[in-house]
């Protein structure tokens, strides 16, 4: 019965070295390739592909110019941070970060999860915290509508 066995793991042995005809593919050093291939095919992707596409979306500020609707513009950054009554007129305060395009947002995480897999995640080092320091710019502006509710004046506060 133990010579019966022998024989079967002689013959798989065999059969997989005849499978194998590149050398470097034998033994642990094909194991270690192998599971290097399967981990960058499934997506080693670390922060900085996510980061990259969690990025904040790019907002329309061309609808900041006197006549647009306050309904527009509320549709376009949300609900302000502050809104007073001066007089017959409405004032509005918005602050958001200016993020990216989704176009910008898909392709930087297409490089970093590219790059990822290129350097076998080392470039996690340097994507994220690249994605950090471009993560959007933080803006505020202060609307005044007229007693119509259209934009009248548009201030930017802050740089």
């Amino acid at each position: 019965m133990k010579a019966d066995w022998d024989n079967r793991a002689r013959d798989f042995s065999q059969s997989m070295r005849s499978t194998f005809r590149w050398p470097a593919l034998r033994g642990l050093g094909g194991l270690l390739l192998s599971a290097f291939v399967a981990l960058g095919a499934l997506g080693v992707g670390g922060c900085s592909v996510f980061m990259a596409a969690n990025q904040p979306e790019k907002r329309d500020l061309s609808i900041l110019t006197a006549g647009t609707k306050r309904s527009e513009i509320v549709a376009e950054f949300g609900q302000p941070l502050s809104s007073r009554l001066v007089g017959l007129n409405r004032v509005d305060l918005f602050s958001f970060t200016q993020g990216y395009s989704k176009e910008a947002r898909v392709g930087r995480a297409f490089a970093h999860g590219s790059l990822d897999v290129a350097t076998g995640g080392v470039w996690e080092v340097a994507g994220t915290p690249t994605e950090v320091v471009f993560s959007g710019k933080k803006l505020s502006y202060e609307v005044t509508y007229d007693r119509y509710d259209r934009v009248q004046r548009v201030v930017r506060i802050g740089e």
